[in-house]
């Protein structure tokens, strides 16, 4: 993370430049180590930053690992520093971030040994096992609504995890997404819509649950299928993240949610 958090393209950014970020995927494989029935995801994952055949080897790994739990958000990113660091083009982040999701589909769901590569390497067969354990791992596209984004989700995706979006505007990235999937010849019936809750704190900085969460009728009308809640900002222990979920799950039910994995 560079200093320039001031560049963020969503509104306030939450955290200082020196906050910690473990690797979402090594901390997902952690989580599904002392869990069994919770989904793994990530809101985003930086697509572009990992190459193709890596990051589709260790998602794999990952839905093994979980039993079939794997549904991870990937998105582009937004800080030019990240990209520089990783010796990776700013200017071409999304050519790269739809070749990394196509050389995984090619390497999950191609029977055999998968032709990948570029140039050159055109031509060259990989075989990556483990493959996942569900017969399609889903991929969340965490992009800005427009059609282009309809066209990636239509080709690769399965679902769409937009940041910081109104109801209106889910509505309408919808119209197009379904749209496109139906073009392609792909049913949007079964599209994962995971929406953030607009944040609602207190006095004392941290959550408001029931305001926090009573966006939820809203977003449902506009076709979200999974409320994402957090970030769990005022919590400085363990304990403090504890009581914030055990409260999300009390109050959940009293606006009609029902916590996906259980309590």
């Amino acid at each position: 993370m560079g200093p320039n958090t001031d560049r963020y393209p969503f509104g306030a950014f939450e955290h200082a430049p020196g906050t910690a970020w473990p690797d979402p995927l090594l901390t997902l494989a952690a989580a599904a180590a002392v869990t069994d029935g919770i989904r793994l995801s990530t809101g985003v994952l930086l697509a572009p930053l990992r190459p193709g055949p890596a990051l589709a080897k260790t998602l794999a790994t990952l839905d093994v690992l979980s039993s079939g739990r794997a549904e991870p958000g990937v998105g582009i990113g937004w800080q030019r520093e990240e990209f520089e660091a990783c010796g990776v083009s700013w200017e071409s982040r999304y050519t790269t971030f739809d070749e990394a999701l196509r050389m995984c589909r090619r390497l999950w769901d191609t029977p055999a040994a998968a032709r990948v590569g570029a140039g050159r390497d055109a031509d060259a067969a990989l075989e990556s096992v483990p493959r996942p354990v569900q017969a399609r791992l889903p991929l969340l596209l965490g992009l800005a609504p427009g059609r282009r984004t309809a066209r990636r989700i239509a080709e690769f995706g399965d679902g769409w995890c937009p940041v910081r979006l109104t109801p209106p505007q889910v509505s309408a990235g919808l119209a197009e997404i379904r749209a496109a999937m139906q073009e392609a010849g792909r049913s949007p019936d079964s599209l994962i819509v995971r929406v953030q809750a607009p944040l609602v704190q207190r006095a004392d900085g941290r959550m408001d649950v029931e305001r926090t969460l009573s966006c939820a009728p809203d977003f449902e009308r506009a076709g979200a299928t999974v409320l994402a809640v957090g970030p769990t900002v005022g919590c400085r222990t363990m304990s403090d993240v504890a009581n914030l979920v055990d409260e999300i799950a009390r109050v959940a039910p009293q606006v009609g949610l029902a916590l996906r994995g259980g309590s």
